[in-house]
């Protein structure tokens, strides 16, 4: 039986050698070209960092910015053999900014060889890197501890280094901890054992790579498979295409769409375009199914026995890698295998000290920063913990406004909120409320800056809805802060609960069959879009009370711009924290130019066009 191959990436501080050890282990297996090595040999002169050697790091520093400036940016891949065994071999990033880099390549690692520069020891890139490989489910480590050519093949100073990684890894969890001294540069101990270190008895480091066992034998896990696309190529074929995560699957085989528990027989089993009696994890297959049941892209099928859980929220680590910070309560893309669905971070249990490992207290997430946190979804999503399968309980967070993957995450453990805790079914609905009221609910969101005059149209309106026997309810944001809401702030996480809230409380005013008006500043457009979607569908109004920063500044009703600008108010919209303006909202209302009084029956007007309430 031959030995799989083995996926391990490089990871550590900047300039610990990575990518030297990457391209000297290549060298010594005479993985390079002549016309390469010419090639290198030029580079080393013009951008090395070896003197008259060959800087083997330029092998893999493929960007020109990375030879400039003699780092690693992106995670470069690189394949080789031996007669034992094949290789993938990731070179990430050492630097801080990068970390996201080095999370990508750590995805799909079997191994981490965890590099150390003797002179320096641990540093806290190298814990932090430490931590995510262990949040990873990389179980297997060598401590590479390099550059011990630089202090003489010192013994002590390689077996303190081991001693305090050893402490440092104990809660981490790693199945296997190997120690090296090296020198990538000179080649001490890579392929061959090195004269210059006689107190070490170990292996090499390309023999502990032929030999390790890395095997997790996916096989015999429980049967995941989620679904990537619908194959329909006429009217009399309906397959179901995606690669097996884990597990065996075989025709006749009794399957389960894990999020609504329908059940069907496989029919017939397709691996790559062949006939197939079975497939097993890895293996990317169609399947037809014996009845016609409603299956979709970002389902997963699984054996009934055993089943992934299915719930709408869940507890996991984030690796945060936005320059944005994260905001419980703001809304993002979750995208868990095929599945995209609408997502927020409802609490911040604590945040990671990546040296220490102690957990902090924290509101948010900074760039780099690890924190384990509860995430709600708006529908149910079929997941497994990460520890039990990494194609199910991984996932990444996407902020809505720039496409931009804002977190990597790995489940920890579902909640069960989707499984135990149910809307209750009045026998009084929503429909019954409103007709009783003749009229139609809906959500009339006001947003605006400070001095806009959304309070005062939105009392306009009310007064007028009141007039005409409609049943209304106002929400205020100076008064909903004296009550509900008093327990808040005006930082950016404090805002966006502020919103969640409101957005909470108006749904379920409008259940009762009520117009809600809602008067806030409301600057961030992800977090109206949050309050949109807690809305009914086709029940939230936003309507933008325009006005220029100037005119807002010359009104200052309150006195608020005048001691924002001296410095006495910090967080104010439009001073130092900006407003985004809405980008497609049902009614603007460009109170520079129109009365309060005509702004308000501008309001009317819209909700007379939508049958929401009756025309006069």
């Amino acid at each position: 039986m031959s030995i799989p191959t083995l996926r391990f990436l490089t990871c550590g501080s900047v300039d610990d050698g990575k990518s030297t050890l990457i391209g000297r282990l290549l060298y010594e297996q005479k993985l390079i070209f002549d016309d390469q090595l010419s090639a290198l040999e030029k580079d080393s002169k013009k951008h090395g960092t070896t003197g008259a050697d060959i800087d083997f790091a330029l092998l893999v520093d493929g960007l020109e910015a990375e030879r400039e400036q003699g780092i690693t940016i992106d995670v470069a891949y690189r394949y080789f053999a031996t007669e034992k065994r094949s290789f993938i071999v990731a070179d990430t990033p050492g630097h801080e900014q990068y970390t996201r880099n080095m999370a990508t390549g750590a995805s799909n690692a079997d191994l981490a060889i965890l590099l150390v520069d003797a002179r320096k020891g641990l540093l806290p890139q190298t814990r932090r890197h430490s931590l995510i490989v262990s949040l990873l489910g990389i179980r297997h480590v060598v401590l590479a501890v390099n550059k011990i050519d630089l202090l003489d093949y010192n013994e002590q100073v390689f077996h303190d280094i081991v001693a305090a990684y050893a402490e440092f890894s104990k809660p981490l969890g790693f199945k296997t901890l190997k120690p090296i001294p090296l020198s990538a540069r000179y080649g001490d101990n890579m392929s061959a054992a090195s004269d210059n270190t006689p107190w070490y008895k170990g292996p090499t480091l390309l023999a502990h790579l032929e030999a390790i066992d890395v095997d997790e034998d996916r096989v015999s896990s429980p049967f995941r498979m989620p679904v990537q696309w619908v194959n329909r190529p006429n009217l009399d074929f309906r397959g179901y295409a995606g690669t097996v995560a884990s597990g065996r699957l075989s025709r006749g085989d009794e399957v389960v769409v894990a999020n609504s528990g329908r059940s069907s027989k496989v029919a017939s089993l397709y691996v790559a375009d062949s006939l197939s009696e079975t497939a097993v994890a890895g293996d990317a297959v169609t399947v037809t199914l014996a009845d016609e049941i409603d299956v979709a892209r970002g389902d997963v099928l699984c054996h009934a026995p055993a089943r992934p859980e299915v719930a709408d929220q869940f507890t996991a680590h984030l690796i945060w890698m936005s320059a944005d910070p994260m905001l419980p309560g703001r809304s993002y893309l979750l995208k868990l295998g095929a599945k995209t669905v609408p997502a927020t971070i409802t609490d911040l249990k604590h945040r990671i000290d990546v040296n220490t490992q102690e957990k902090l207290a924290a509101k948010t997430l900074a760039l780099n920063e690890i924190g384990l946190c509860n995430i709600a979804t708006t529908m149910p999503v079929a997941f497994d913990p990460y520890a039990e399968n990494h194609d199910t309980g991984a996932f990444i967070l996407i902020d809505r406004r720039t496409n931009e993957t804002a977190a990597a995450g790995v489940v920890q453990h579902g909640l069960r909120r989707a499984t135990n805790v149910h809307r209750h079914g009045f026998t009084v609905d929503r429909e019954a409320h409103a007709a009783l009221k003749h009229q139609k609910p809906a959500v009339l969101w006001f947003t605006g800056l400070s001095g806009a005059g959304k309070s005062t149209i939105a009392n306009l309106v009310e007064q007028k809805l009141h007039a005409r026997g409609v049943h209304t309810a106002l929400l205020d944001g100076d008064n909903v802060r004296h009550g509900l809401n008093k327990d808040l702030g005006f930082t950016p996480a404090d805002r966006v609960e502020n919103i969640r809230r409101i957005g909470e409380v108006a749904r379920l005013m409008t259940d009762s069959g009520l117009i809600v008006l809602t008067s806030f500043i409301s600057p961030f457009r992800a977090e109206r879009r949050l309050a949109r979607e807690i809305a009914a569908e086709g029940e939230f109004l936003e309507i933008f009370v325009d006005t220029t920063l100037d005119e807002a500044i010359k009104r200052d009703p309150k006195g608020l711009y005048k001691r924002a600008l001296a410095g006495e108010i910090k967080n104010f919209t439009g001073v130092d924290q900006p407003y985004e303006a809405p980008e497609a909202p049902e009614l603007r209302l460009d109170t520079a130019r129109e009365t309060a009084e005509a702004s308000a029956d501008e309001v009317i007007a819209l909700l007379e066009r939508q049958g929401r309430i009756a025309k006069l």
